[in-house]
């Protein structure tokens, strides 16, 4: 068969639109289970079911844990999580994927229900076993657990130049970083000196329980020495993913057309951070969360997108604000890092406006 009828096949295959609730309380998460005739039998899957042309993907969500859990949900917080597109083989589905916290009330009058309404299993499982792998999901969520991973707070490391007025402002980053990091935070190493690398595996060798996001860079990809590896066998387990700057992300989409370059140069390892400001920057992550995910690669499990508040680091560029933030956070198809002059006591103002976590420096140690 041409691979223009190739081309039309997939084409007339029909789209299945379709709304993904995962739904917690705390760390418990609730799965239901396919029955073996079911499309993707024999596997668990989050609550959710086909979008109506009439509705939303959020209308669709809340109807669906109403009909399937008698669950009602209208009045909780509704995080998008992402968009997934997925090929099955004999079907093509489209994953609007939110995530939204039960109260304490909810979870009591339902954590002991053994069976949905129309008669499926259901199971709350803990949030660790779930991200383990310990529950078979269908092909099509397996990126959802990598959105999951991603904590609701993101440590940023200090500049270099922070520490330019010491005599030895590589072992005052060090010393800094060392003592005054959050135990088992998550922490994006943003050192952009290139011959300051080492000092980046050190931190990760002196805090193993932290871990890393690695700045990568199209010249100078930030990696941990052989011997610290050598050294010590966990510091590479540290690293959870690699992140883009906005003008890596920006030089990838315009480089997209030659295809040498579109697959080499980025993190096949590990999961990808992205770094947007902006519509044409979110379109741009869109593309590259879709390419990576039609690749089977790891995927891009989060976007920093900034600044909202005026920032210290950045004191010239110009706040977006929350309501431009969420309008611009609705157009991504991964989770929303909210950044720019926040703490983490704003968490609960991220959700509101669409995002899963908040990052930052001075407020984050």
């Amino acid at each position: 068969m041409s691979s223009k009828a190739n081309k039309n096949r997939e084409s007339q295959k029909a789209i299945v639109n379709v709304a993904v609730a995962v739904i917690h309380h705390k760390d418990q998460y609730l799965l239901g289970f396919r029955d073996a005739a079911q499309h993707q039998g024999n596997r668990y899957e989050f609550v959710g079911g086909k979008i109506d042309n009439n509705e939303s993907g959020e209308q669709a969500v809340i109807r669906e844990v109403a009909e399937e859990a008698g669950i009602a949900v209208q009045d909780n917080t509704i995080v998008k999580l992402g968009r997934l597109h997925h090929d099955y083989g004999d079907k093509q589905v489209s994953l609007q994927v939110y995530k939204i916290e039960l109260t304490t009330a909810q979870y009591e009058q339902h954590k002991h229900c053994q069976y949905g309404l129309e008669g499926q299993a259901l199971v709350w499982v803990n949030k660790l076993d779930l991200l383990a792998g310990l529950y078979a999901l269908p092909a099509a969520n397996k990126t959802i657990l990598g959105w999951l991973s991603v904590p609701t707070t993101i440590a940023i490391t200090y500049p270099l130049t922070h520490f330019k007025t010491h005599s030895d402002p590589r072992s005052a980053w060090l010393q800094y970083h060392q003592e005054n990091l959050v135990s088992k935070s998550w922490v994006y190493m943003r050192v952009k000196d290139a011959m300051s690398e080492d000092i980046v595996g050190r931190l990760m060798h002196q805090r193993p329980d932290i871990s890393v996001i690695l700045s990568h860079d199209f010249d100078h990809p930030f990696l941990v020495t052989e011997e610290l590896i050598v050294e010590n066998k966990h510091t590479s387990e540290q690293i959870v993913a690699h992140h883009l700057t906005h003008t890596t992300l920006m030089q990838w989409f315009d480089s997209i057309q030659d295809s040498s370059v579109s697959t080499q140069l980025i993190s096949h390892m590990h999961p990808l951070f992205v770094s947007c400001h902006d519509a044409a920057s979110i379109n741009a992550a869109n593309h590259l969360a879709s390419t990576r995910l039609q690749q089977q690669l790891p995927p891009v499990i989060g976007a920093f997108l900034s600044p909202i508040l005026m920032t210290q680091t950045h004191p010239h560029a110009e706040p977006l604000g929350w309501e431009t933030w969420s309008s611009l956070a609705q157009l991504a198809d991964m989770p929303i890092i909210g950044l720019g002059g926040l703490s983490p006591a704003m968490i609960d103002q991220a959700l509101t406006y669409g995002g899963i976590s908040v990052a930052g420096i001075r407020q984050f140690y």
